[in-house]
């Protein structure tokens, strides 16, 4: 090992960077950076020596042109321990350079943009900072590279207590993690430029169709103990983006498991769809109660009085701040995960006697695609967020809803759309009665979801994800007692199926789009 003597630093992200150049300082580092990096540091009183003074020409080109000289890679990439590598650099007055902290032009937030424009886009592309970090990466047994402010701190506190250096072990790290930051860069990249069209000015798509080549980078999160079952392991990724189930803040309770993450995605997609205050309770990826109430504390008593049984042991996701008196409530069942925005003070104190029950904090995140794996490959597709609006409202039926069951109608629409096909919902008056999921047969889903109804199924209405594809699952919800349907639509056989509810004077609504979920 040998002791860092002189170091770069050049990054857009410039959280924690003022702080560790004072330790760097304060250990005899010399620090050399460039541009808004530089004047950061002078303004903090940090002393720094611009970039133009190791190269001896000035940035030029828009910033396009600072780093890029063999003064900088030459310093970087020369072997300490090569004889004719330390001849060449001597003999050109190239000086040493032993720690490169470089972080990247915020190349996707920039795409991320609405309206974003070609030229935006194609200036937000770094060059310099990518060659600095593979070319230390490269030379990682002499140089160290840093490209995380995450990794600051440890940094500092490995170089005070070995007297300035760092280990190779300490190095390899970080070139890995280098080589990782410029991989998923270019990625990025290229992934974006494929939906980028040319219209005369080179405008940014963003809602352009599936790259032509999928690139994906997520970071790992945490190993899990298995996955869905006990002989086989599992990890999480994050996508580095702080919102969304992979990034959610656990508070509280044992470690997730691959299952409780399933259950939690589809507990939290579920609460996503509504306005006001629901409870979404899963088992097994599938809600066994839901409902709406005034509050988050009437919302979940509803949706815990369709099927209390099903709902021992389950997830819960919900779209309010979890207050004092639903923790109260939801803590007199034994449930794995409770899943919302934020949890206030008196939640959190409800809850800290549950040591098991783990609490996740959540920032909701839209999700534009689905991936599914299959052997061999990948399958993609759009996520499942078509609204329904109320032009895709036909009635078929002679009689129309009221509007208590069209109310009814609406919120059992929003439950099958997370039911596995094939799926049926009964429900009334913002809340579920009786769920049908997962069965080869449509009818038999009818036929199920009556038997699981704890509460009374006469006047409910019925929801299925799907055409009938035959007249006797309408017989099977209208024998059930439910007064109204709502479904998709588009079977072979519908005047059947209208004729069907006519006869048992059922009001039914066509919305013209399926939600198979498999």
């Amino acid at each position: 090992m040998s002791k860092i003597q002189r170091a770069i630093l050049s990054v857009t992200d410039k959280t924690g960077l003022v702080e560790f150049a004072r330790k760097l300082a304060d250990m005899g580092v010399e620090l050399i950076s460039t541009g808004g990096t530089a004047k950061l540091l002078r303004d903090s009183g940090v002393g720094v020596k611009d970039i133009s003074e190791l190269t001896g020409f000035p940035e030029m080109l828009d910033g396009r042109v600072k780093t890029l000289h063999p003064k900088v890679h030459g310093g970087i990439l020369h072997r300490r321990g090569n004889p004719t590598h330390c001849n060449a650099v001597a003999e050109h007055g190239i000086h040493p350079i032993d720690l490169v902290v470089v972080n990247l032009y915020a190349f996707e937030k920039t795409a991320a943009k609405p309206g974003v424009h070609f030229e935006e886009l194609i200036e937000n592309i770094d060059i310099g900072g990518p060659s600095m970090i593979r070319s230390a990466a490269k030379n990682f047994q002499d140089v160290a590279v840093v490209t995380s402010p995450a990794d600051y701190a440890s940094i500092a506190e490995e170089m005070d207590k070995s007297g300035g250096e760092l280990s190779p072990a300490t190095k390899w790290r970080l070139a890995q993690k280098a080589f990782a930051t410029t991989a998923a860069y270019d990625s990025a990249i290229a992934s974006t430029l494929e939906r980028v069209s040319a219209n005369g000015r080179f405008d940014f798509h963003p809602e352009a169709g599936f790259p032509q080549t999928l690139r994906l980078s997520f970071d790992k999160v945490m190993d899990l103990r298995y996955g869905e079952n006990p002989h086989q392991k599992a990890a999480m990724y994050s996508d580095g983006s702080g919102t969304g189930v992979a990034n959610g803040q656990q508070l509280q309770g044992k470690e997730l498991s691959y299952n409780n993450i399933v259950d939690l995605q589809a507990a939290w997609d579920l609460a996503q769809e509504f306005e006001e205050p629901v409870c979404a309770i899963i088992k097994h990826t599938n809600p066994c109660g839901t409902a709406t109430g005034k509050t988050l504390l009437e919302a979940y008593k509803k949706a815990l009085e369709c099927d209390p049984v099903s709902a021992f042991g389950g997830v819960i996701g919900v779209n309010r701040p979890i207050d004092g008196a639903a923790a109260e409530e939801m803590a007199k069942l034994f449930l794995e995960v409770i899943a919302g925005p934020s949890f206030d003070e008196g939640a959190v104190s409800k809850f800290a006697s549950k040591k098991n029950l783990r609490l996740v904090k959540i920032v909701d995140a839209s999700q534009k695609w689905v991936l599914k794996n299959v052997s061999g490959g990948i399958l993609m597709q759009d996520a499942d967020v078509h609204p329904l609006q109320e032009s895709d409202l036909k009635l078929v039926s002679k009689r129309s809803p009221t509007p208590e069951e069209k109310q009814s109608l609406l919120f059992a629409w929003k439950v099958c759309k997370h039911v596995k096909s094939n799926a049926i919902v009964f429900a009334r008056d913002g809340q579920t009665v009786g769920v049908g999921a997962g069965q080869m047969s449509r009818v038999d889903s009818c036929k199920i979801g009556a038997m699981k109804a704890v509460l009374p199924l006469k006047g409910t209405v019925a929801a299925s994800d799907a055409f009938f594809p035959f007249p006797d699952g309408v017989e099977e919800i209208a024998r059930a007692g439910a007064t109204a349907i709502i479904q998709p639509g588009g079977s072979v056989r519908d005047p059947e199926v209208i004729e069907a509810a006519d006869r048992m004077g059922l009001a039914m609504i066509f919305t013209g789009t399926r939600h198979f979920r498999h």
